[in-house]
């Protein structure tokens, strides 16, 4: 596509973007599923209903551009749905895969922060008022998603991943420390069996010297 113009620029972005947020419109229910924490499940569920309201207003900005709103691929979100969806194969307890699940929402936050921040920009400065300030809504809606993962993250689903780390750390070593103790019991077990055998064979040799000089 040949573009010689700030506004073709800016129309192409937007299409980018439409693309990106119809993806997330399919992705997030999946993501939503999946989360075991009840906080991380309701913002997940929570920015569904944003994500549907972002689609909304761009088709919106379509309108007033006279524009057609699909067309396009956005080959950066796919990307980051894909790895989302390879976390979500992955063999992980229910609170490191929460954890990663955060950090994958949260990378598609900053991109979409990226994305929006950037048209919003050119609407400015093409005098796209109306539309800078549909686009500034979806800006600080994506802000506060971001802030929300955060503050979710650091209030309870990292320290469950952690404490989950550290409680398997323990049983491996407890199941260690059990089979050490168990070879040593069974080394023990060996070593009196052995030494009572030498024992019964010393004495019936005795035995056998004492009856040869009797006879």
């Amino acid at each position: 596509m040949e573009m010689e113009s700030l506004k073709e620029l800016y129309v192409d972005e937007l299409k980018d973007l439409y693309s990106a947020e119809k993806q997330l419109v399919k992705a997030l229910p999946k993501m939503a599923k999946n989360a075991t924490n009840p906080e991380l499940q309701q913002a997940f569920t929570q920015h569904l209903e944003e994500t549907e309201g972002h689609v909304e207003r761009l088709e919106q900005i379509f309108e007033m551009l006279g524009e057609r709103a699909g067309g396009k691929k956005c080959k950066g979100m796919e990307g980051l749905i894909e790895e989302a969806k390879e976390l979500l194969e992955e063999d992980a307890s229910e609170e490191v895969l929460d954890a990663g699940m955060i950090s994958k929402a949260q990378h598609v936050e900053h991109y979409e922060i990226a994305g929006y921040g950037t048209v919003r920009t050119y609407a400015r400065q093409l005098g796209l008022e109306d539309q800078a300030e549909l686009l500034q809504q979806t800006l600080e809606e994506e802000s506060n998603a971001n802030e929300l993962l955060t503050q979710i993250a650091e209030s309870s689903v990292n320290l469950e991943a952690e404490e989950g780390s550290e409680e398997e750390e323990e049983s491996t070593s407890r199941r260690g420390d059990r089979q050490v103790s168990r070879s040593v019991a069974t080394e023990g077990t060996r070593s009196r069996s052995s030494g009572g055998s030498r024992g019964g064979r010393g004495k019936s040799r005795s035995t056998s010297r004492s009856q040869s000089r009797a006879r």
